[in-house]
């Protein structure tokens, strides 16, 4: 679960950056070519509250890994340009599971915009350009590569390169118009299909506003308006100060509270975002509980009973005879798994249950 943090020079990508992982990376270079990583715990209360009753050794968090790219640089045409990064950046943005792009909302005359003036739809757009290009280049190469030798090989081989052939075709079109390839509801074998391409349209994204303190009551405001234009599939839209939230982040947590208070913030904008990351993934939390770990446990939303035991290890999954699940307020409510039984509300699951974000599970096995 990796997501890259994007955006341009002066947008506070690695404030933002430090701010997520209570990191120390450096800020304001304005291109530097160094490559941060962090490890941040999905903020989740119902870990705690099953910790109050279960008194484990230790609370095991979700995580997401969060990646701080440099700025692509300016380009010889006055564009920043994602084909002038070193090819290792350029790959390890494309390995990226999802892209957290951070557009500058905020007026900071020491900090002056390198185009004079903030403007976060322009700037979004400008990005978001770069990765449209920067995925044109790599379709059109494997375009050509199809038309000139894609009718060698034995007839499955060609009709396979028909087919990619044809969809990278249809695809070619949105993408010279400006749409990203997350927007063009691929069913699953075209999604396999084009999965090698790592297309970095074709990632989701949370575009995060980093917006001023001046800016915090209307933050919503501010949301649902770049949110209005920006209406493509496997995007979320949200914002914070990353200048408050580095403030937050310094202070020990009473006077948090209080700051927090008289900014009129009910919760940490960087909890939600980290909350929101996780969700842009795809991911929902199944939980175990017991007296060694309360733990929380990603995987895909849709996921069945064998793949949420596969997740704990491959031996559950091989030698699955049932899940016993109990949703977590219930559990919550009755305290033990001998009570939510007793009051019929643990179940007894097969392979193909769909798991469920929230869902107390214990898996049954044959060794």
């Amino acid at each position: 679960m990796q997501i890259a943090i994007v955006g341009l020079a002066g947008s506070g990508k690695t404030t933002v950056f430090n701010t997520l992982t209570r990191g120390h990376a450096q800020t304001g270079g304005y291109g530097g070519m160094e490559l941060h990583v962090g490890t941040v715990k999905v903020p989740d209360e119902r870990l705690d509250r099953l910790a109050e009753i279960f008194k484990p050794k230790k609370v095991v968090h979700a995580d997401v890994t969060y990646f701080d790219l440099p700025a692509p640089p300016a380009s010889t045409e006055g564009r920043v340009g994602t084909e002038e990064l070193p090819a290792d950046q350029l790959a390890r943005l494309r390995e990226a599971d999802a892209l957290l792009h951070v557009v500058r909302a905020f007026e900071d005359s020491a900090v002056p915009h390198a185009e004079g003036m903030v403007d976060a739809w322009r700037d979004l757009e400008q990005l978001d350009l770069e990765f449209t290009l920067a995925d044109l280049s790599v379709m059109e190469k494997r375009l050509e590569r199809l038309k000139s030798s894609g009718h060698h090989g034995t007839p499955a081989e060609r009709e396979a390169n028909d087919r990619e052939l044809a969809l990278l075709e249809r695809l070619h079109e949105p993408l010279v118009a400006g749409r990203p390839l997350r927007a063009e509801g691929l069913n699953p074998d075209e999604e396999k299909s084009i999965r090698g391409f790592r297309f970095l349209t074709q990632k989701p994204v949370l575009v995060l506003l980093n917006v001023g303190e001046a800016d915090l009551p209307r933050e919503s405001e501010i949301v649902a308006e770049l949110a209005g234009r920006y209406r493509h599939a496997g995007t979320l839209v949200d914002a914070l100060s990353a200048k408050i939230e580095m403030e937050l982040g310094e202070l020990e947590p009473d006077e948090a509270a209080v700051f927090m208070e008289e900014l009129g913030l009910a919760e940490s904008s960087l909890d939600r975002v980290i909350r929101l990351s996780y969700r842009l993934l795809g991911l929902i939390s199944f939980l175990t509980a017991g007296p060694d770990e309360v733990r929380a446990w990603p995987i895909p939303d849709g996921s069945s009973a064998v793949d949420a035991a596969g997740a704990i290890h491959t031996d559950l999954a091989r030698g699955f005879i049932r899940a016993e699940v109990v949703p977590y307020e219930d559990l919550l409510a009755l305290k033990t798994m001998a009570e939510s039984r007793k009051h019929g509300k643990l179940r007894s699951e097969g392979k193909t249950y769909l798991v469920r974000d929230g869902d107390v599970v214990e898996i049954l096995f044959s060794r």
